[in-house]
Formats: structure tokens, sequence, C-alpha cells
């Protein structure tokens, strides 16, 4: 692979912060620290001086586990821009273990693999556009998509290309007929307007909860190849399948190291934590790090030591287990009020439900006026269009946060709101 040919000339001009080489993280890993070393090259701030000295937390369970002074101390300093070494270590392990790329490797020797940290997946995929993406490019994604994700793009002045996806995610042959427009012989030819980049949300896809079959993904993985192109894999909704066995990724396929895969522990752990993380091939990880060390330097240190590895399993049993009677609970109410006026598929993953409604050409003023009159709210359809302006009869529900009762109520309103209008 030949990772330059991607790089925008803003990531290629990124050079590493030389004070962040001399940080104490990166000189406690490497060769060149014996134990004698006095550093003088710092610029972090003395933890004395921070104002609190520890901490106690209290699970779900009852159990409890303690900051002390030394640990809260390192807690608050500043730390390394991939992520602390132990939480580094800890999630390729999980990667391996989920996923185990056939031709790749998380050992330092072999170098072809690798990951960081980021505050949410959102800071991961921002980093990762401003690395790969171009004006003028053209960017493949899933229509529709994340209104994050378009948020992120649209500015950076690209061409973004719709792929049609259903309840199965991003349909082959609808993508392989966007590439069609391209001989893949003149992919690398100077000048070719081929699309290296394609994003999908494999799993409980936001917004229509679909997720992508085993075959889909190597479909999908096999025209990346003959195109050459990058894929990144946005899953924040892996942890969040419903149904085991789990689907298995497109890095678990990834024999060429052209995906760049994004995870998020915030429907897991915690929204606020903002814990995610990047992994992907070195050189681009490695890319992803410099902008990381430009901006927001590192994700809170606070929040990485000590509280992914240890509340991530249980949290990730409780929490599948609560959002699968949510899920329930809202195709119940489906069937009962929206039967005869709108059609929907049941997702697999995820938090969300893609309503289509009947008779309603158009979503925007049903939800953002006369719903919000009836005191229910959803989100139109619109908003996760390339072009917002087109009509779209769709709508999302959220079953995240509302009780059983509550998601009942409201769409007993939904079904009047459709009926009075159609």
């Amino acid at each position: 692979m030949n990772y330059s040919r991607f790089l925008t000339a803003v990531s290629a001009a990124r050079r590493p912060s030389p004070i962040r080489l001399l940080s104490n993280d990166n000189i406690a890993t490497s060769s060149r620290s014996p134990p004698s070393m006095i550093s003088l090259a710092g610029g972090a701030p003395n933890p004395n001086t921070f104002p609190f000295r520890s901490a106690s937390f209290t699970m779900n369970d009852g159990s409890t586990f303690s900051f002390d002074e030394s640990l809260m101390k390192r807690a608050l300093q500043y730390s390394a821009s991939t992520g602390i070494p132990e939480l580094v270590a800890w999630m390729k392990k999980l990667q391996r273990d989920l996923h185990n790329p056939p031709s790749v490797s998380y050992s330092p020797e072999r170098g072809q693999m690798d990951l960081c940290v980021t505050t949410g997946s959102q800071e991961g995929l921002c980093k990762v556009f401003e690395m790969l993406v171009n004006p003028g490019d053209n960017v493949l994604l899933d229509s529709p998509t994340y209104s994050g994700t378009l948020a992120a793009l649209q500015p950076l002045g690209c061409n973004l290309i719709n792929v049609a996806s259903d309840e199965h995610g991003m349909v082959p042959a609808a993508l392989k007929e966007v590439l069609s427009r391209w001989d893949p012989a003149d992919v690398h030819q100077p000048g070719s307007t081929a699309p290296r980049l394609l994003y999908t949300i494999p799993n409980g896809g936001n917004p229509t909860g679909a997720s992508m079959t085993t075959q889909r993904k190597q479909e999908v993985y096999e025209l990346a190849r003959l195109y050459d192109m990058l894929i990144i894999e946005d899953d924040p909704y892996f942890f969040l399948q419903f149904d085991k066995p789990w689907a298995p990724s497109l890095l678990s396929m990834d024999v060429d190291a052209r995906i760049i895969r994004t995870d998020s522990f915030s429907k897991i752990l915690s929204s606020g934590l903002r814990i995610g993380f990047v992994t992907g091939p070195a050189p681009l990880v490695k890319r992803v790090e410099l902008h990381i060390q430009a901006s927001t330097m590192h994700t809170s240190t606070f929040t990485q030591v000590r509280c992914v590895s240890v509340w991530f399993s249980p949290s990730c049993r409780r929490v599948i287990e609560f959002y699968s009677k949510q899920r329930d609970a809202m195709m119940s109410s489906a069937d009962k009020w929206l039967k005869d006026v709108a059609e929907w598929h049941a997702p697999s993953a995820g938090m969300f439900l893609w309503i289509k409604l009947k008779g309603i050409a158009d979503t925007q003023q049903l939800i953002m006026e006369k719903a919000i009159e009836k005191e229910v709210l959803m989100v139109p359809g619109g908003v996760f269009m390339i072009d917002s302006s087109k009509p779209c009869p769709y709508v999302r529900a959220a079953f995240s946060l509302s009780t059983p009762q509550q998601i009942d109520e409201a769409f007993r309103r939904l079904s009047l709101l459709i009926r009075e209008a159609q």
C-alpha cells in the first residue's frame, strides 16, 4: 500500500512535536531512558499544585475503587498523544481478540497495524478526514448517513457521492454501479478522479439502524481492492449488537491493510467520558497522532486511567440487554400504532429505528412544527441526506432514553399526526 498518495497536503506537512517527543510517557517507553535520567525538557505543570488529592468511585453493582494521591497526580497530568501505554496495550489486545486482521500484526517489530486513543470516535473521524480528504475529492458514503459525518465532510469541499443502502446496509451492486464511472486501470494515473475513500457504518447505522451482512462486507471490500480505495469503518454500535455471534468486521477481512476503523465506548461506558479509538495501518495512525498533537494534544488522562479496562466487560453485557429490551418495546409499539401508516425494519444493533411515513412526501414540517405542537419529538430524515433540501419521507426514532410507556405514547401521537397529514 502506498499511503502517501492518500494524504492531503495539510497532513503530509504535519511534523511531530519536539516537546511531545520528549514527554515522560514517550521517553519512558524508549531504550534511551536510564533510571538516572533527569529531565528539564518538559512543559508540564507540577502535579503538587493540583487541587485534587484522591477520588472514589461506586459502580452500579456496589463495588468501589479509588484513585490514591499518586494515581490522581498521573490522571490529572498531560499524557502521550496516542493514549496512556497500558490502555493502548489493552485496546490492541481487544482489537486482536475481536477482529484479528488476517495479514497484519500489532507486534512492535512488524509495526503494520497501530491504534491511538481519541476523544470519542467523532474526533477520530475528523482527524481521519483532515488527513485524507482534499477539496474536489470524490468520497463515497452510505445514503442516508450520520449527520455528524456530513457536518465534518461538507466544509472540506469534497464531492460526496451517495451509495444506496437498505435494511442490510450498503448495497454492493449500487457501489459497483457508482464505481463503473471509472476504469480500475486508471486509478493511479495522474489526474484520476476515482474515489480514494469509502465511508460506512456497518452495524446499527445512524440513522437507519441497518447492519451489513458478512457477504456484503466481503463484496464491498473486494471492490475497494479493485479500485485501491481506503475504507473508513465507523463502528460506534459494534458493541450494541443484540444477537450472537456478532458479525465479522471489515477489519477482520483486511488482507491489504486498507481499513481505518473508528470505535467508541460512548454507548457502552459513558458518552461524557469521550473515549474512542482509531485502528488502522501504522503509517496512517501515526499521521492521525500528529493531527491530535496539533489540536487536543491527547484525550483526557483522567478518563483513561484505569477506566475502560476496569468497567468495560460488565458494562457491555448489561447495556446490550437494556437496549435489546428497548428495541423490542419500540417494535411492539410500532406494530401497535404505525402498521397502517408507516414502514420500517427492525434493527439488529444500535439504538435507532428508521421509519418511512406513508403518504408523506417530506417530514420536515410535520416533525419540526406539528409534532412539536403535539409534544412528540423525532428527527426528520432530511438531515441525514447529502442534499437536505430534497423531500424525504423518513423520520428517525431513538429508543435509548424513553421508557416503553413513553415510546408507546409517542407512537400513538405520531400515528394521529400521520393520519391528519395524509
